[in-house]
């Protein structure tokens, strides 16, 4: 059985979370109205995992989040609005531990309820299944059982430099990112690691809604030697920037005037998840010699991208898949080794350095 612990303040939205899960067989449900009955209720019920509200009284859900990964860690779910300040808050919440967040439905719950009852089911169960590295936060946990305060986790700045394009860089070269599950905080890992004169291009699909993607871009701006940017409008693409696809929306590559463009376009029904890693890799093949791309596909549920980057193998690509023992969900670069298509597997923490070590005119 699959123990979830839903922390909402609103009855509403607990009555709505615990009967889809006390519909599933796996599951046994507690809840709790706020961050304090949250904390009082874990160590007792144990739960494999928690579904947390951004927004409460008493403890806030980043307050509540913070004491549970020092004190009791265990895969923690976010449940967000679509605000901005709800996806800063979440996007917070994932760099401090949080597995994945769901997004609370807008409106009268029960007209969403079967729409969204097998989403939330599939993300809160492949949440209690992922394993809370026990090297993650070690000092703050020694600290509490010695009994002294965790430190309250403060946000990293670095200072911004000009890109460059690195002579005898080919003209077309583009980094392909996919991720899903876990991004985010992965997403800072690998970006946080290339310098201002990286030059390649890089374009990342994270599956998420279009509210997070604008926050996150900025987020990753204020963290990063290269400039990020979220997709909005046809771009050009230009060396040494990121460039993430924008929520509800598909990152697409097209050619005009002879440059390369970046562009959101209308979510394809034909994909599950957006933006799609899969029309991603596949638009640029269409525009750019395989040669001169390299996909990366790191932690996410599913298998979106597994296939593209595959084909972008086959055709002379170069392609890396995180490995197991690092990503939060081990469904999408799992899928890509399953398939033979990852030229490389390698840990989170190396992926940026081997991004430099492959890319030989850096």
């Amino acid at each position: 059985m699959i123990r979830v612990l839903v922390v909402d303040d609103s009855a509403l939205m607990r009555r709505f979370l615990g009967r889809i899960f006390e519909a599933e067989a796996d599951f046994e449900v507690a809840s709790a109205k706020d961050g304090l009955e949250a904390l009082d209720l874990i160590g007792r019920f144990r739960p494999h995992v928690v579904t947390l509200d951004v927004e409460m009284p008493n403890l806030g859900g980043l307050e509540c989040l913070d004491r549970i990964m020092v004190e009791h860690p265990c895969p923690v779910v976010m449940v967000s609005g679509l605000t901005q300040r709800g996806a800063e808050a979440t996007l917070r919440a994932l760099d401090m531990g949080a597995v994945d967040f769901i997004v609370k439905p807008q409106g009268t719950i029960s007209l969403h309820a079967e729409e969204l009852a097998p989403l939330i089911v599939e993300r809160v169960r492949a949440a209690a299944a992922t394993t809370i590295r026990r090297s993650r936060r070690l000092a703050e946990r020694l600290k509490f059982r010695a009994g002294s305060q965790p430190p309250r986790p403060q946000p990293s700045r670095r200072r911004k430099a000009t890109p460059l394009a690195p002579a005898g860089r080919p003209a077309d070269s583009l980094v392909l990112v996919g991720v899903s599950t876990g991004g985010p905080p992965a997403l800072d890992a690998v970006l946080s690691t290339l310098p201002h004169d990286f030059g390649w291009p890089v374009l990342i699909a994270q599956h998420m809604p279009a509210s997070f993607t604008g926050p996150l871009s900025r987020r990753l701006d204020r963290l990063c030697a290269l400039d990020v940017t979220e997709v909005t409008r046809p771009t050009v693409i230009a060396a040494g920037t990121v460039y993430i696809g924008k929520g509800d929306a598909d990152l697409v590559i097209s050619r005009r005037g002879g440059e390369l463009v970046a562009l959101p376009a209308p979510s394809d029904p034909g994909h599950r998840w957006h933006p799609s890693v899969d029309r991603l890799v596949r638009t640029a093949l269409d525009h750019v010699p395989a040669e001169n791309l390299i996909g990366l596909l790191m932690t996410g549920m599913g298998n979106d991208g597994a296939a593209a980057m595959t084909a972008l193998r086959a055709a002379g690509g170069h392609t890396i898949a995180e490995a197991e023992s690092t990503a939060v969900v081990w469904g999408m670069p799992g899928e890509l080794v399953g398939l033979g298509g990852a030229t490389d597997v390698v840990p989170l923490p190396e992926i940026g350095q081997r991004l430099k070590d492959i890319s030989p005119w850096h």
